[in-house]
Protein backbone atom coordinates (compact mmCIF):
# COMPACT_ATOMS: atom_id res chain seq x y z
CA UNK A 1 0.00 0.00 0.00
CA UNK A 2 1.53 3.43 -1.31
CA UNK A 3 2.45 5.61 2.17
CA UNK A 4 -0.13 8.30 2.84
CA UNK A 5 1.37 11.88 2.14
CA UNK A 6 0.65 14.44 4.84
CA UNK A 7 -1.09 17.41 3.43
CA UNK A 8 -1.07 20.63 5.22
CA UNK A 9 -3.30 24.27 4.36
CA UNK A 10 -1.48 26.89 3.90
CA UNK A 11 -2.78 30.06 6.02
CA UNK A 12 -1.38 32.47 3.62
CA UNK A 13 -2.32 31.37 0.20
CA UNK A 14 -5.24 28.62 1.26
CA UNK A 15 -3.70 26.03 -0.80
CA UNK A 16 -3.16 22.26 0.02
CA UNK A 17 0.28 21.02 -0.22
CA UNK A 18 2.88 18.64 1.20
CA UNK A 19 3.40 18.78 4.93
CA UNK A 20 7.26 18.57 3.67
CA UNK A 21 7.31 21.24 1.03
CA UNK A 22 5.47 23.87 4.11
CA UNK A 23 7.86 25.36 7.00
CA UNK A 24 5.60 25.65 10.31
CA UNK A 25 5.00 28.08 12.77
CA UNK A 26 4.84 27.13 15.93
CA UNK A 27 2.89 28.86 19.19
CA UNK A 28 4.38 27.00 21.91
CA UNK A 29 2.95 27.01 25.36
CA UNK A 30 5.79 28.88 27.05
CA UNK A 31 5.42 31.69 24.37
CA UNK A 32 6.93 33.25 21.43
CA UNK A 33 5.63 32.31 18.11
CA UNK A 34 8.61 31.20 16.21
CA UNK A 35 9.50 29.30 12.85
CA UNK A 36 9.69 25.13 13.08
CA UNK A 37 11.90 24.28 10.46
CA UNK A 38 12.41 21.21 12.09
CA UNK A 39 8.41 20.24 11.85
CA UNK A 40 8.81 18.01 15.81
CA UNK A 41 8.42 21.02 18.49
CA UNK A 42 5.15 20.73 20.99
CA UNK A 43 2.96 23.20 20.31
CA UNK A 44 -0.16 24.37 17.89
CA UNK A 45 1.44 24.83 14.45
CA UNK A 46 0.43 26.76 11.56
CA UNK A 47 1.79 26.04 7.96
CA UNK A 48 3.24 28.59 5.34
CA UNK A 49 4.24 28.32 1.74
CA UNK A 50 8.23 28.44 1.86
CA UNK A 51 7.75 32.06 -0.13
CA UNK A 52 7.30 35.76 1.53
CA UNK A 53 4.31 36.34 -0.15
CA UNK A 54 2.45 34.02 1.88
CA UNK A 55 3.68 35.45 4.84
CA UNK A 56 2.55 38.74 4.05
CA UNK A 57 -1.11 37.26 2.75
CA UNK A 58 -1.42 35.43 5.85
CA UNK A 59 -0.35 39.02 8.21
CA UNK A 60 -2.72 40.46 5.48
CA UNK A 61 -5.63 37.93 6.08
CA UNK A 62 -4.88 37.32 10.02
CA UNK A 63 -4.55 33.71 9.00
CA UNK A 64 -2.09 33.17 11.75
CA UNK A 65 -4.49 34.66 13.78
CA UNK A 66 -7.36 32.33 13.30
CA UNK A 67 -5.04 29.63 13.38
CA UNK A 68 -3.66 30.53 17.01
CA UNK A 69 -6.81 32.15 17.81
CA UNK A 70 -5.17 35.25 19.21
CA UNK A 71 -3.99 38.70 18.15
CA UNK A 72 -0.36 38.40 17.06
CA UNK A 73 1.64 41.73 16.92
CA UNK A 74 3.61 42.70 14.04
CA UNK A 75 6.87 42.61 15.55
CA UNK A 76 6.02 38.51 16.03
CA UNK A 77 5.66 39.31 12.03
CA UNK A 78 9.14 40.76 11.61
CA UNK A 79 10.80 38.35 13.58
CA UNK A 80 9.20 35.79 11.49
CA UNK A 81 10.34 37.09 8.36
CA UNK A 82 13.88 37.48 9.59
CA UNK A 83 14.00 33.66 10.85
CA UNK A 84 12.36 32.80 7.14
CA UNK A 85 15.42 35.11 5.27
CA UNK A 86 18.03 32.82 7.63
CA UNK A 87 16.61 29.77 6.68
CA UNK A 88 16.62 30.69 3.48
CA UNK A 89 19.92 31.15 3.47
CA UNK A 90 21.35 27.85 4.63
Amino acid sequence: MAKKISMRQCVGCGEMKNKKDMMRVLKSAEGPIVLDMTGRKNGRGAYLCMNKECLARAQKNKGLERSFKMSIPAAIYENLEKEFEEGENE
